[in-house]
């Protein structure tokens, strides 16, 4: 698809999406619901939003133990950088130019540390929808006051996915427990493809599995889930403040449903999730909490707003330090994503004396 035809779908979609959203709704009455906001909850859930990037931060810093040590500042920055870009570029070039980044500062091998993402995502996803099962079978009767059907329909979903996801998860594992197997086995390409671009692809396929190495280390696998827990925590803990701002009363354990509908809407692509970050929350609240439509659009501009702006801001400044540019990022991204194919060496630790990966 041409990038211009791209970009105008993605224009009208986002369009499409905002007009859902703010349909059928008072202005005035949006304003007015914001301007009764709490301001202290909101502070706290600005807050608490900053803690959810030093924990990812520490969490990436175990995902890519398996391919060599990396500094805690480090593993921040070209997170929030990470983010940020996804936030202001297209085809969400933050998650090419992340690990592309670290990979460059820490000497290690680019395709390795993409793949180190990859698991990121899985391990973010079995979180999620662990917290939803989590709320939909422990959840009083009476804590969702919207449609019962609706909800019926995405608890069943929700478990679905859940089972499928830990299955996922399980085929992962055993994939990457032979990398060199895999190796192996995309070498037999070559009875359709030269020779040459065979070979290109099996170095690709295990030097990605390599970048999987922690899920051959029992204990980094375990701390990485385990952090996985408090992160998500985190997350719905800013969603649930807001909530409580826009004076949108349920549960604590609730705000997981909330998160998983989220995600979804996140996952729209448009630019910085505008529309579909913003339509999830209102059917969330709307549809499970029986919220009044002017309340859930001002919490749910409000929300995303907290949710993007601050990291926004502090990635331009990491990036203004870096000496890199908007349109700098973008074509690096555009690099990072032709060259994922290993061709950066790893540096052994050896020959990086005083890195011991929390420095």
């Amino acid at each position: 698809m041409q990038p211009r035809v791209r970009t105008a779908l993605i224009f009208l979609l986002t369009l499409g999406l905002l007009a859902v959203f703010l349909r059928s709704v008072d202005v005035s009455g949006v304003w007015a619901e914001t301007r009764r906001a709490k301001p202290i909850p909101l502070f706290l859930a600005m807050g608490v939003t900053g803690v959810t990037y030093a924990i990812r931060a520490f969490r990436w810093q175990y995902l890519l133990a398996g391919i060599g040590p990396t500094r805690f500042v480090t593993a921040f920055k070209t997170t929030v950088i990470g983010f940020a870009a996804s936030f202001l570029l297209p085809a969400r070039a933050g998650e090419v130019l992340r690990p592309y980044l670290l990979a460059r500062r820490e000497r290690l091998n680019a395709t390795a540390a993409f793949a180190t993402i990859i698991l990121e995502r899985l391990l973010d996803l079995i979180t999620v929808l662990l917290l939803f099962a989590f709320f939909v079978l422990t959840a009083a009767p009476g804590v969702v006051t919207g449609n019962p059907e609706l909800f019926a329909r995405v608890k069943f979903g929700g478990l679905m996915a859940a089972a499928t996801s830990l299955a996922g998860a399980a085929l992962l594992f055993a994939l990457a427990g032979h990398p060199e197997r895999m190796g192996r086995w995309a070498l037999r390409v070559e009875r359709v493809l030269p020779e040459r671009l065979a070979r290109t692809v099996a170095t690709f396929v295990e030097t990605f599995a390599q970048g999987l190495a922690v899920m051959r280390q029992p204990r980094q696998l375990v701390v990485s889930l385990v952090l996985s827990i408090p992160l998500w925590g985190t997350i719905a803990a800013a969603i649930w403040l807001t909530s409580q701002a826009f004076h949108i009363t349920f549960p604590y354990t609730a705000s997981f449903l909330v998160v998983t509908i989220l995600v979804v809407g996140v996952a729209v692509p448009t630019p910085g999730a505008v529309g579909g970050f913003h339509l999830a929350y209102q059917v969330a609240v709307q549809g499970f909490f029986g919220v009044p439509p002017e309340r859930a659009v001002g919490a749910a501009i409000v929300l995303h707003a907290i949710s993007f702006v601050p990291v926004t801001l502090l990635g331009i400044a990491f990036m203004a330090s870096e000496g890199l540019t908007l349109a700098g990022a973008r074509e690096l991204a555009h690099d990072a994503a032709d060259k994922s194919h290993g061709v950066s060496p790893q540096v052994p630790v050896a020959a990086r004396p005083g890195r011991t990966g929390t420095e």
